[in-house]
Formats: C-alpha cells, sequence, structure tokens
C-alpha cells in the first residue's frame, strides 16, 4: 500500500469514528433528557382530580373525559355513559334530596363512602314556550336563576353549569342541564386537582331543564309555598328524579302528565319551597303542572295540569293556579311578577309568535343579576328547538356568547 493510500484510509477512519461519535452523543443526550431528574427538564403528566369511591375503568374514563367548553371553568359539557339504573331508583322512592343521593352512592359507587353527600337544589327560574315565525318549529325558553350565596351572605359562588347527554338503554336520548353547585362543584373544580369527582355519577338526577329525542322539554321553577306530599298510595317521586323519569320516557307533554299521574309527588327535602313545572313538545303542545291545596289543607297534594290556552305560555315564580290565588306565592304574588308581565307581554303583542332571533332576547329581558334575592342571577339561559331538538345556551347573561348543543 502506498502512502497516498495509508493516508486516505487513515482519514476515511477517522471521519467514521467522528460519525460514531456524534451519533453516540445524540443517543445519550436523548436519554438523559427522557431520565433526568432535572425538574425544568421533566416531561408534562397529564393528572386528573380524583374520584375516591370510583374503580371501574369505564366509569373512570366518562367521569375523566369531560369537556371545559369554554375554558373558563363555568361550563361543562360530559357524555354519561354508565348505566344509571333509572328503574332501581324510582322502584326504591328516595325523594329527599340528601337520601336520593346516598342511594345513587350505594347503586353507582364502586366503594360507599362514610359521610353522607350533602346535595341541594334552588332555583327561580322564567320560562316560555312560542312557535318559530318563518320555520313553524317550536321552542321554548327557560332561565335558569338562582344566587348560591357565601357563608356572610355579602358575595355569592360562582357555579359551574353542567351539560349532560344520556343515552340509556331502552331510553330516549336527551340533554339536560345541571347547576354543579347543588353537588358542591363550583367554577373550574374539575381541574383543581383536589376535588373529588365521586358524585358527578349522580348527575342525571341532578337535572333542573332538559330535551329528549323526541322534542319533549321540561324545566322546574320554585314556588315559596309548603311543599308537596301527595299520599295517595301510589310509588313516590322526587323533584329532580321526576325530570329524568321523563326526558326518558316521555314523547309529548300529554306522555308526561299521564307518567306524573302515576306518581304521588313528594318535594319534601329538596330545597327551601315548592316548584311547579313547565313542559312543552315538537308537536306544538305546552303545559304548567302544579301542585296545589284543597280547600282547608295546609300541604300540596292535588295535581293540577293547566293548558289550552296561550295566557299559559309562560310562567314564572307565583301559581297561575286559581286554586291558589290569596296564598303566598298565588296569582297576585310579586314573586316573578315583572319577569311574568315582561314574557305575558311580548308574547302576546307578537300573537304568541317569535322570531328565532327575538327569542334569546326576551330571556335577555327577564335576566336578573346577582342582588340579595334568593332567587336571582341568571347562571343560564336556554333555548331549545323542539323540531330540531338542540339547544342554544348562554351563561351568566353574557348574551354575545352562545353554545350550541344537540343531541347525540
Amino acid at each position: 500500500m502506498t502512502k497516498k493510500q495509508m493516508l486516505k484510509k487513515r482519514c476515511s477512519n477517522t471521519i467514521l469514528t467522528r460519525n460514531l461519535l456524534s451519533v453516540a452523543c445524540v443517543i445519550v443526550a436523548i436519554l438523559t433528557a427522557s431520565c433526568g431528574n432535572d425538574d425544568n427538564d421533566a416531561p408534562t403528566v397529564i393528572t386528573h382530580n380524583p374520584a375516591a369511591y370510583i374503580k371501574d375503568d369505564g366509569k373512570l374514563a366518562m367521569l375523566h373525559a369531560m369537556r371545559d367548553v369554554d375554558g373558563t371553568g363555568r361550563l361543562y359539557e360530559i357524555d354519561y355513559t354508565a348505566d344509571y339504573r333509572l328503574d332501581d331508583v324510582l322502584k326504591a322512592g328516595y325523594t329527599q334530596t340528601d337520601q336520593l343521593f346516598s342511594y345513587i352512592a350505594y347503586l353507582l359507587y364502586d366503594s360507599i363512602p362514610k359521610s353522607q353527600a350533602k346535595v341541594s337544589l334552588g332555583t327561580g327560574c322564567s320560562a316560555f314556550a312560542a312557535p318559530e315565525r318563518q320555520s313553524g318549529n317550536f321552542m321554548m325558553g327557560r332561565n335558569y336563576d338562582y344566587r348560591h350565596s357565601t357563608a356572610d351572605g355579602k358575595s355569592y359562588k360562582s357555579i359551574a353549569a353542567i351539560l349532560v347527554h344520556t343515552a340509556p338503554a331502552g331510553g330516549k336520548r336527551s340533554i339536560s342541564m345541571v347547576d354543579g353547585m347543588n353537588l358542591g362543584y363550583g367554577k373550574g373544580f374539575y381541574t383543581d386537582g383536589t376535588t373529588d369527582l365521586s358524585l358527578l355519577m349522580g348527575l342525571p338526577y341532578a337535572a333542573l331543564d332538559g330535551i329528549n329525542e323526541d322534542g319533549f322539554a321540561i324545566g322546574v321553577l320554585s314556588l315559596n309555598e309548603n311543599q308537596t306530599n301527595q299520599q295517595t298510595g301510589k310509588p313516590r317521586i322526587g323533584t329532580t328524579t321526576a325530570i329524568r323519569m321523563l326526558l326518558d320516557k316521555a314523547s309529548t307533554v300529554n306522555e308526561a302528565i299521564q307518567l306524573l299521574g302515576s306518581y304521588d309527588m313528594d318535594m319534601r327535602g329538596s330545597g327551601r319551597g315548592n316548584y311547579h313545572y313547565f313542559m312543552a313538545d315538537a308537536t306544538g303542545d305546552y303545559a304548567i303542572v302544579e301542585y296545589t291545596r284543597s280547600k282547608g289543607e295546609t300541604t300540596p297534594r292535588v295535581m293540577e295540569v293547566l293548558k289550552g290556552n296561550d295566557t299559559l305560555r309562560c310562567v314564572t315564580n307565583f301559581y297561575v293556579s286559581p286554586t291558589m290565588v290569596g296564598t303566598t306565592d298565588g296569582w297576585g304574588s310579586k314573586h316573578g311578577k315583572v319577569r311574568y308581565d315582561t314574557l305575558r307581554n311580548t308574547l302576546r303583542a307578537n300573537n304568541y309568535v317569535l322570531k328565532a332571533a327575538d327569542a334569546m332576547p326576551l330571556l335577555q329581558a327577564v335576566s336578573q343579576p346577582p342582588t340579595e334575592e334568593l332567587t336571582s342571577q341568571t347562571q343560564w339561559s336556554a333555548l331549545y328547538d323542539l323540531s330540531e331538538k338542540t339547544l342554544r345556551l348562554s351563561i351568566l347573561r353574557e348574551y354575545g356568547k352562545t353554545f350550541n348543543f344537540k343531541i347525540k
């Protein structure tokens, strides 16, 4: 081998060695970055809030798939895919809120907590139903109003509104709205790293308004009156369990009325007062269902259905039944009267037909800022299209920003 050839071979070996060293350095650098202890170099780890009483992988996956819709922790969306065992809940007949959710824990949790969950219910609200002028679609509008005061009463707690998709086997698909604070879940709870998510298993039984796949919609509104306790010997049902049952089983207002009539309503232990329901469906039917007092009685026990004329297309927080005139929240009560007059006068001026563009502004006109009244502070405004089975939603009176949902 000539001197020139030997030099050329040496250079080639040097280049090869350098290349191998470079590759080795890159590998070492990668391994070092992957295994290093430097906090600044640590990979991002995605963590979830605990769900101490849920062990089932499917349930955990459902709870950990909740979405923060507006990115601020004020509005969440969840696909509730577990079996929430409505038939068992109906058979058990628990109506007081704490008892109901203790039973739900027994049914749906994988281990039972030692202490009872603190669950509440409060709702003020306004609602109306009207056909849409151009399309002929039927609409139901509903404001959910409630002020969660702090312990000192000087301020209020910021809630998390939760939209819940359900698709029960053998039942109707629906979307419904839950006030997270009724379950103890406030703004941003889902990613605070500490709040236990187990109670989210009870979401189907905390619905305050919603719509199902057949276009039946319902909302609950408060009344200052002794709480309903029917005692006719029929199976008992509570305030929000009734909403879940109707969303799962009723296609029309008439079917909902028949279903409600097959149960004894017991509203004791759910919030501070009594409630009535406003409902509407895709055929254009609508009704107010109230539980009223017989003469000489102090407890509401009589189920009344009010429908059939256009003056009943709206409701707020007093009885519309003539049998309750002169009671605390009977006709003539000031509880929600200004809001009621705005709804009724607007609907009457438009011959009880609204343009789609005017429906949400009507909800805005009867919305409430947080004040000292317990039923104040509009948490959400929901406009249900009963024909299209959709929901247009605004939270916290931010009417320049709306969210659109549909039944899956």
